[in-house]
This record gives structure tokens, C-alpha cells and sequence, in this order.
């Protein structure tokens, strides 16, 4: 129970408070609604038939799309539920229902009254009041940018045209704004206030016919009600506007590229300076670059570690920005100016409980592996440092990837902890396994040819490619064999498949002796 708190309590704590406000709103307004005897003619009018069926998570991109499903999911409901109002109300135009709905209808067809049912005349039809009244008109809108704002989120199009994606999420404006103007229509109406105190719902209801003509029952008047959407939208405009003003002034600040590297296989790394720029462990930074496009802003976790006197991230070519990033820094060197670079952040929860364990596991997959190389950075510096409050004293690394190339710009760097480990007698603090789960023919014939040679025909590491996937309940039991009384910390950025196995491995092969053998699972937030 403990460990899951430290792993979601907070986010699910977020969660819960956030599902309790909308839970509270919605049956706040059913009540509302449903009780209100300013909005009794409004139910009947609605509710010819009686209908009694009433149904209705840091990890900050969780939570974000937690949010869109919601909206997605209300706009539908609410869509639906408007369409039947307008059918129901054009029904009752018509005279369809009974003598109290087609009265209620008719009113505000002579002066001196208001009216409660928007359709004003019997040839009016539901597409007509849908697309020429205030709230037709945004719903529309609404609707429209919401399908296009859901459609390029699919990961289909967000890998393949992340442009695309990027800037048709940005109609948030649009429908935002739309949902401000939504209700000034005020096509939902109730009584008012002067009319319940002199027009006696409860007495005059069943007599529609006699309404102006006894002083019991004078013609009851209607008025829509006061848009409010604006007050729960405000407040996360002032928040999102502050911080598109905080992230203009971040960009306007110098950033010096003190060194770009471009790896095998594509692989740009960028070395940055920037005045007062501090970052820990597993933090990423959003980059901009003006002279490729001024309003996109792409996130890349840091690489270096906080030891170091410069920030750097790895940027492998997945799609137009990226491609025409390396591209330009390519042509830029040959003529000896770098592009300008805006930086943003850094963001993210520090993974300072890697150095909180005598044993940790560092699994990472694919791109997975960009936290880790910031991790190993740092431990191997305060290692040399012999830094007293670093609890590590082995490192087990476990990197699996589908294709060759993926290894090339990360083996740079197991290359040199390599090198010095082996000058400073270290050998043992660092294991790592590299798993290629993904081959054809032409490549196994080659590495056989190759297998007698002391360094791997892959990385070209003394620690041979695994090919395969690990069979983790080995790796488990080495671990738990060569550390019997250690506390394991184990650490995953990679598919969720992937985090079950690992936690319920951290789960098997625990003992149940505190003094003995602990794995910790953690799932970073990467």
C-alpha cells in the first residue's frame, strides 16, 4: 500500500477532488433544474413523457486527456439532449402534446408577453432555430472544432504529422470561446420572480385556458438565463495566458549552444548554456526553434546531468520539425552559425529516488531510454565525488530496443563509463544488458560471423547484445542472489504492459523479512 501511494497517490488524490467538482456541479444544476419552480413549465414542456433515467488523473497528459474524454463525452450528451429539446419544443409548437404545452407555446405570439418555447412559429423547423440562433450557431462551432481537435489527437496522425496536430489542438481558442457566447442566447428560459408571485403555478397549471382572464392566473412571463460559462472558463484563461506571457519571456532569454553533435543513425545532441538555468534528474525542457516556426514548442528530456556546467538533450528525426532542426544545424556548421534555440523549463518531477537505493534496475525501451542517461550521469559523478549521501552501489541496466540503430547514440556513453570504470578499478558498478528484440536473417548470419570478436558487432561494447526479450524472473533471482540483504529500487520508463510484469516480479521476489532483500517498484513520470 505504501509503495502505491509513493507511485499515484498524488495524481489519484488530483483525480478524486476533480471527479468530486464535477460530480458536485452536475447534481448541483440537476437540482437545480429538476426542483427550481421558476423552471416547472420548463419541465413540462420538455417532459411530456415522464423520463426517469439519470445517468450520466502527475501525470499532467493522464489528466489532460482524462479532461478531453469528459468534455468529448458531454458535449455528445449535451448535443443529444438539444436536439430532443428542439424535436420536443417543435412538437409542442405544433400542438402535438396536450392543452398546457400547446398554451405555453403560443405565449409571446401577442405584446406584453415573453416567451419560453424559442420556436415562434408553427412552419419553424428545428434546423432553422439549430443553425440561425445565437446558440445554434457556437454549438456548431463548438462541435466542429471539437472533432477536428479529437481526430488529430489519434496517435496515428500526432506520430505521423505532429504539425498537424499541433496546431489544430490550438482551436481550443476557438471553442473556448464559442462556449463564452454559447448561453448569451439564453434559449434555456424559467419564470421569473414578479410572474411566480402573481401567477399561482401550483392553482393555475391545470386551468391554461382561463390564463388572463381570472386575476389568479395572469399570463405567466419568461426570461432566459444569464450566461455563466465565463465564470468557469476565466479563471483557466487568466492561468493559460500567464503562462504564454511567462514562456515568451523564457524564450526572449539568451541560450548559448556550446556544442552539437549529430550520432549515428540521425541522433542530434545539442549542448546549452543558459543563465541561471538549474535542472535535476529527469526533468525535460520545451525547445523552440524561430527560424523552422515561432509558435511550435517540442519537449526533450535532459540527458545531462545536474553536475555538469551545460544541459543537453538527444533529438532523434521522427517528423518534419525534427528532420528540419538537423537539417539546419547540419548546414549551419558548414558556414559556422547556429540557429537560434529558445528553451523553456526545465519541467517535470525530479528521479532523485534512484540515488535512494543500494541496488536500482534502470529499464528503459526505444526513446524510453533518454531519463537513464541523465541518471547514470549523475550517479557516476557523485560516485566519483564520493558523494556521502549516495546510497548506490550497483547499477543494474537493462535497455531494450526493436532496431539496431537505436543503440548507436546512447552507446557514446556506456562506451566512457566503460573506460573509466575499468581505469578506476570499477568495473562492478555497473551491469548493463542490451536487449535488440527485433532482427532479420542478414543480421544474425552477421553477428555469427562476428561472435568471436571482444567487442559487439552492434555497439561495439565489451558487454554483448542480448537478442530477445529478458527473462525477467532470472534477472530477479540473480539480483535477489547477489544481493540477499539490499533494498532494490526498480525503475521503468516504458510501456505499461511492460510496468505489470516488473511490479508484480518486485512483488514475487521480496522477501517477507525486512532485513532481508526488497524490490521497490516506481514507475517515473517521464
Amino acid at each position: 500500500m505504501g509503495n502505491w501511494v509513493v507511485n499515484h497517490g498524488l495524481s489519484s488524490l488530483i483525480l478524486v477532488v476533480w471527479m468530486g467538482i464535477n460530480i458536485f456541479i452536475f447534481v448541483y444544476f440537476y437540482f437545480f433544474y429538476d426542483l427550481g419552480p421558476q423552471f416547472i413549465y420548463t419541465r413540462h414542456l420538455l417532459g411530456c413523457f415522464h423520463r426517469s433515467m439519470r445517468k450520466q488523473l502527475d501525470k499532467n497528459l493522464s489528466f489532460h486527456k482524462l479532461v478531453a474524454y469528459m468534455i468529448g463525452l458531454m458535449t455528445a450528451v449535451h448535443t443529444i439532449a438539444h436536439l430532443l429539446n428542439l424535436e420536443w419544443l417543435n412538437n409542442s409548437r405544433q400542438g402535438d402534446y396536450d392543452t398546457l404545452s400547446t398554451e405555453l407555446s403560443e405565449i409571446g405570439d401577442h405584446s406584453n408577453e415573453t416567451f419560453l418555447n424559442p420556436i415562434r412559429s408553427p412552419t419553424t423547423t428545428p434546423s432553422y432555430v439549430a443553425f440561425t440562433t445565437i446558440a445554434g450557431i457556437t454549438g456548431v462551432i463548438i462541435t466542429l472544432s471539437l472533432i477536428l481537435i479529437i481526430t488529430s489527437s489519434m496517435e496515428v496522425i500526432r506520430r505521423s504529422y505532429y504539425e498537424v496536430f499541433w496546431y489544430t489542438h490550438h482551436l481550443f481558442i476557438i471553442f473556448f470561446a464559442g462556449l463564452v457566447f454559447h448561453g448569451a442566447g439564453r434559449i434555456v428560459r424559467s419564470q421569473t420572480q414578479d410572474s411566480m408571485s402573481e401567477h399561482n403555478v401550483t392553482y393555475c397549471k391545470d386551468r391554461p385556458l382561463d390564463w388572463g382572464k381570472i386575476p389568479e392566473c395572469p399570463v405567466p412571463q419568461f426570461a432566459g438565463g444569464a450566461p455563466g460559462t465565463w465564470m468557469w472558463v476565466l479563471g483557466p484563461m487568466v492561468l493559460y495566458v500567464f503562462e504564454r506571457i511567462l514562456r515568451l519571456y523564457r524564450s526572449l532569454q539568451k541560450v548559448l549552444l556550446r556544442k552539437t553533435v549529430i550520432h549515428p543513425y540521425n541522433v542530434l545532441e545539442l549542448q546549452m548554456q543558459k543563465k541561471n538555468f538549474s535542472m535535476e534528474v529527469g526533468q525535460y525542457v520545451f525547445l523552440n526553434c524561430p527560424s523552422i516556426s515561432q509558435l511550435e514548442w517540442h519537449p526533450f528530456t535532459l540527458t545531462s546531468a545536474p553536475e555538469e556546467d551545460f544541459f543537453s538533450v538527444h533529438i532523434r528525426s521522427m517528423g518534419d520539425w525534427t528532420r528540419d532542426l538537423i537539417s539546419k544545424v547540419n548546414e549551419a556548421e558548414k558556414v559556422g552559425f547556429l540557429p537560434r534555440i529558445a528553451v523553456d523549463g526545465p519541467f517535470g518531477t525530479a528521479s532523485e529516488d534512484v540515488f535512494d537505493y543500494e541496488v536500482s534496475m534502470l529499464v528503459g525501451c526505444g526513446i524510453g531510454v533518454t531519463p537513464f542517461a541523465s541518471i547514470l550521469k549523475s550517479i557516476w559523478y557523485k560516485f566519483k565525488e564520493s558523494n556521502q549521501k549516495l546510497r548506490t552501489k550497483k547499477i543494474y541496466f537493462y535497455w531494450l530496443c526493436r532496431e539496431t540503430h537505436a543503440f548507436e547514440w546512447f552507446a557514446d556513453l556506456l562506451h566512457s563509463l566503460e573506460g573509466e570504470m575499468e581505469e578506476r578499478g570499477m568495473h562492478n558498478f555497473l551491469s548493463y544488458k542490451l536487449f535488440l528484440t527485433g532482427w532479420d536473417h542478414s543480421h544474425a548470419a552477421h553477428v555469427m560471423v562476428h561472435f568471436d570478436k571482444d567487442t559487439d558487432v552492434v555497439t561495439g561494447l565489451k558487454q554483448k547484445t542480448h537478442y530477445g526479450r529478458p527473462n525477467w524472473e532470472k534477472e530477479f533471482e540473480d539480483i535477489r542472489n547477489a544481493h540477499p540483504t539490499s533494498t532494490v529500487g526498480v525503475f521503468l520508463c516504458g510501456p505499461q504492459a511492460l510496468g505489470k510484469t516488473l511490479e508484480s516480479c518486485c512483488a514475487r521476489y521480496s522477501d517477507v523479512d525486512p532485513r532481508k532483500v526488497r524490490f521497490y517498484f516506481n514507475k517515473e513520470n517521464f
